[in-house]
């Protein structure tokens, strides 16, 4: 297992998203999941990182990763095009005052479409809603080439960078590269 020098990059924002969060076309939804399954959650979070090199969620254990996701305190927001998952977000409001975009993205097939910019406005704008003190998120640069640049237009800014060894996986199990959308 591989392991490679990563510079991680933590970013915050203190002030509410004031871009307009214009629809990029009618058949583009985003809805807030409540309670998914496990497999649900992992075939996103699959779809979304294994290009990336996303592999926490998939190596913690069920019960540890379902605690999280049954957390009233955590958010899961699916964009679909045409009633279909493209992407999701992860939003932890477990800190008092903080909420942590834990996980944002698209999957390969929709990058480039506009739908980012889209779902990344239209998430930050639900996270000010609640009224948080500030919302913060880290990245890296095994992310996709645009996201710190993204994020930066978006209004964060950063706070602090380190460099950090990050294991690489050398091979995906068959299940890791399954591609079917299990039950939310």
């Amino acid at each position: 297992m591989p392991v490679v020098k990563t510079k991680t990059t933590f970013l915050q924002m203190f002030t509410p998203v004031t871009a307009a969060v214009s629809v990029p076309r009618n058949d583009v939804t985003a809805l807030r999941t409540d309670q998914p399954t496990v497999e649900f959650y992992r075939h996103l979070y699959r779809r979304v990182g294994s290009e990336w090199n996303w592999v926490d969620r998939l190596v913690m254990p069920p019960d540890e990763l379902k605690a999280i996701l049954e957390d009233e305190r955590v958010d899961l927001w699916v964009l679909h095009l045409k009633g279909t998952p493209v992407g999701y977000a992860e939003l932890d409001r477990r800190i008092p005052g903080e909420i942590e975009l834990v996980y944002f993205g698209l999957f390969p097939e929709v990058i480039g479409q506009g739908l980012g910019k889209y779902f990344l406005n239209y998430t930050l704008r639900w996270a000010w809603e609640q009224q948080p003190r500030r919302v913060w998120l880290h990245t890296c640069d095994l992310d996709h080439p645009a996201a710190l640049t993204n994020y930066l237009k978006a209004g964060f800014q950063i706070y602090d960078e380190v460099t950090m060894d990050q294991w690489i996986p050398s091979t995906t199990t068959s299940s890791d590269r399954a591609s079917e959308e299990p039950e939310a």
